[in-house]
């Protein structure tokens, strides 16, 4: 089967389009959550678990659906020790990162083998291609760098890519977090995808949810391959 990834800017109802379609069960669905919310994950390793944990013991938020903003990233600390802890820290963090996004493409492959579509709920290398990457948002670290080597060069992309997409205005008022410049700089980081990206779909979320729906089922089915389609007839 295929791999489908919905991506899109917060407030693009990806979830509950995903959520539907696995429900309603047109196709042999499978939906995996490939953001960088804990929160929101299906599934996650071990040591993605420990650090959610410890991170509600000291009361600290999550991370947002994709990557933080940054306009918000703190300046790196003075002092050698403390560069070098923070260093240790990022590289850390880094490396639990690739290990969570591997693992969640092992299910990926899992679940294919199993004779599902997997309808991927976000997908990192849209996430974080502007960020990590291509390095559109500014400077990277060493350990960015390495993560967007990994993304562009190794991981593997979804068979189909489908933008939720809707005006700035209409996103916001639907989920009412961050700010609309926020939410339009997202936008304009997926769009811009399309030319690295020949098989992404643009879908308008300002119609009803149905029709949201029916338009991408109606995407997915076009890009079966015939004789799975024929089984499915």
């Amino acid at each position: 089967m295929v791999t489908v990834a919905l991506i899109g800017a917060d407030g693009a109802g990806k979830t509950s389009v995903a959520r539907r379609l696995e429900e309603e069960g047109a196709l042999p669905i499978k939906y995996l959550y490939m953001g960088v919310n804990p929160e929101a994950a299906t599934q996650m390793l071990v040591s993605t678990r420990l650090l959610l944990s410890v991170k509600r013991r000291l009361g600290k938020a999550s991370p947002a659906g994709g990557p933080p903003d940054p306009s918000l990233k703190k300046p790196p600390p003075s002092g050698m020790w403390k560069r070098a802890l923070h260093g240790l820290r990022s590289s850390l963090r880094m490396a639990n990162q690739l290990a969570e996004e591997w693992f969640r493409q092992l299910l990926a492959w899992y679940y294919q083998g199993r004779g599902y579509v997997v309808l991927f709920d976000r997908h990192f290398y849209a996430d974080y291609h502007a960020h990590d990457v291509s390095g559109a948002s500014g400077p990277r670290s060493l350990s960015r760098r390495l993560h967007g080597f990994v993304l562009r060069r190794l991981y593997p992309r979804p068979d189909l890519v489908i933008l939720l997409d809707a005006p700035s205005q209409v996103l916001f008022d639907r989920k009412g977090e961050g700010t609309i410049e926020l939410i339009e700089r997202r936008r304009q980081e997926y769009i811009r995808l399309q030319k690295e990206m020949p098989e992404m779909a643009i879908v308008d979320v300002s119609q009803p949810l149905d029709l949201v729906k029916r338009e991408v089922l109606e995407l997915i089915r076009r890009r079966l391959p015939a004789a799975i389609k024929d089984d499915l007839a």
